[in-house]
């Protein structure tokens, strides 16, 4: 169980248990649901407390967050853990892997392997992801230990990618054509006026006569966006054969998650963390005669 304590500051002397936690704590309001329910879920100065309870200047508030009841089945698998603590789990995931259980990857997605993980450390913990890389993305995967870290983490992880599209790009950019579901596919995205909006930012890091390694920068997070902005342009990503990409050179689209930076959600430090090349991207990068530049 995952305790979290909190200092009542001068600024909040007289407010509700609930205001506080809501507003200088940002508990979700499903998590305060669940607090409620526990026993000593929210205790003040080590005694119970309801959330209409007044609060003053220096109370230490603390959260006893319940134990996580469901789990995917664990399957021991690599896993490239680049971090941990007790809230967060950092992961570099590789190609040819899900997020979550799919058809003919029903053992081997990143939820088994994390399930295992957890389970190989004696924690028992849902797993949380907070934001999802395709299949063959590969790349920094945030993970959330426990439910306060997951709502106050969603939305807020500063995400770089670096991928290797057809044709020569020059310059930067920014695609923000909306982006709906393909009509007739239950998979495939395109852009739609009927979409949603979406926004990527884009720059050149180099480029050959066919390909251009590019800089990206998400300002929405819908799903395939890259991919389906590039194809939109005439620039899919190399090896993504489902938005029109050649498979000559790689077997999958050539993204990968490069750079991620967020706030730890209990700690408030600044957090960087950094992924190199997948060897597939690295040879590509050769045959296509690009050069990386810092």
């Amino acid at each position: 169980m995952r305790e979290l304590s909190f200092t009542v500051p001068i600024e909040y002397n007289g407010i509700t248990v609930k205001s506080f936690l809501r507003n200088y704590c940002k508990v979700s309001s499903r998590l305060m649901i669940k607090l409620k329910r526990e026993p000593m879920g929210i205790t003040n100065n080590g005694v119970h407390t309801i959330v209409t309870d007044m609060l003053a200047a220096g109370d230490v508030i603390k959260l006893c967050i319940p134990q996580d009841e469901k789990m995917i089945e664990p399957v021991n698998l690599p896993l490239n853990v680049l971090y941990e603590d007790r809230d967060v789990l950092i992961i570099d995931k590789p190609a040819d892997m899900p997020m979550y259980p799919a058809p003919r990857h029903d053992c081997d997605s990143l939820a088994n392997a994390v399930s295992a993980y957890y389970q190989n450390n004696n924690e028992k913990i849902s797993f949380r992801p907070v934001y999802r890389l395709d299949k063959d993305t590969t790349g920094i995967v945030v993970i959330a230990k426990n439910s306060y870290s997951a709502a106050r983490l969603s939305g807020k992880i500063d995400k770089e990618y670096i991928a290797i599209c057809e044709g020569k790009l020059n310059g930067s950019g920014i695609f923000c054509d909306p982006i709906g579901l393909k009509q007739g596919h239950c998979i495939q995205r395109e852009v739609t006026k009927s979409g949603e909006k979406a926004i990527t930012n884009w720059k050149v890091i180099s480029n050959s006569e066919n390909h251009s390694l590019v800089y990206i920068k998400l300002e929405t997070g819908r799903t395939h966006q890259i991919r389906v902005h590039f194809s939109h342009y005439n620039h899919p990503l190399a090896g993504d054969d489902m938005y029109g990409g050649s498979l000559s050179y790689i077997s999958r689209q050539a993204l990968h998650c490069a750079k991620i930076s967020f706030i730890h959600p209990v700690t408030g430090k600044k957090l960087k963390f950094e992924s190199g090349f997948p060897k597939d991207m690295q040879s590509l990068i050769l045959k296509c005669c690009l050069k990386i530049n810092k």
